[in-house]
């Protein structure tokens, strides 16, 4: 088995502090590696109402929920102080929460005044989205691919940094990266932004007639649940990314049956996915 997730952590307290890392087991790519584990991250689908109305969901850690309804509020100016939040309640799901805020009608009708002007800030692309199924959609499995060979992914971040142009000289800038069959990097594309520079990778590979089940894609950002959406929706065989996936992206990547691959700084490939 190269993969397994341990049951889910219940959330518990509506403001408990965020739970322990859960141990998901991965194989090395190195001929003879044993199974070993790694502790990854939780996340949850976070949905916020306003008195009723539907405001944003994001993805963010399963701890510590309220304050971040409190300061999501404050920060992105939905009320001017915590006095006035009435009140919070929260429904816990397998893979998500739903917060019902209830807040003053002066700060109510600021908030449908101004709600189209609102934009997202916490940075995991999924703010403005109304409504869970969004957040955590149905998909259409893939049909499994065959894992890429161990050398096409041997001096793979020396070779993205070729590839990757205007990264070297900003330092500023996500990339996504398309490797051929034969380990050939043969498109990047780059974004201040994780979610748009795997959208550009998508649009030039469909444009260019690349199949996306041959060889690899690689993410140079922190592996989350929205890039798996975007590999699943684009047929994708392979994901690899730069940085440790969470438990949320490892269960959906396995569900769906994507190759997901890490590749850490120092140490041998780690194979998440499939099972």
């Amino acid at each position: 088995m190269i993969c397994r997730v341990e049951p889910s952590v219940a959330i518990g307290d509506a403001n408990a502090p965020a739970p322990q890392p859960l141990n998901v087991s991965y194989r090395e790519y190195d001929e003879g590696a044993q199974v070993a584990q790694a502790a990854l991250a939780a996340e949850i689908a976070l949905a916020i109402t306003y008195n009723g109305l539907s405001q944003a969901v994001m993805m963010v850690s399963p701890g510590n929920i309220e304050d971040f309804i409190r300061g999501f509020s404050v920060s992105n100016a939905i009320v001017d102080s915590l006095d006035e939040i009435y009140d919070i309640q929260l429904t816990h799901f397998d893979q998500a929460c739903q917060a019902d805020v209830e807040i003053s009608s002066r700060a109510f009708w600021a908030l449908k005044d101004h709600r189209r002007q609102m934009a997202g800030t916490s940075g995991c692309g999924l703010c403005g989205v109304e409504a869970l199924e969004q957040a955590l959609p149905q998909l259409e499995s893939l049909q499994p691919a065959p894992l890429p060979p161990a050398q096409h992914l041997k001096g793979l971040r020396e070779r993205i940094e070729e590839a990757q142009i205007m990264g070297k000289s900003t330092g500023a800038l996500h990339a996504a990266l398309h490797f051929g069959a034969d380990g050939t990097a043969l498109l990047c594309r780059e974004d201040i932004g994780r979610h748009n520079a795997l959208d550009k990778l998508i649009g030039a590979m469909q444009h260019a007639g690349i199949d996306a089940r041959s060889g690899f894609t690689v993410v140079t950002s922190r592996c989350s649940l929205e890039l798996i959406h975007k590999a699943v929706r684009a047929r994708f065989g392979t994901l690899v990314s730069l940085s440790a996936p969470t438990v949320l992206t490892v269960q959906w990547a396995r569900k769906h049956h994507l190759n997901l691959i890490h590749v850490p700084h120092r140490n041998a490939p780690r194979i998440y996915s499939p099972v």
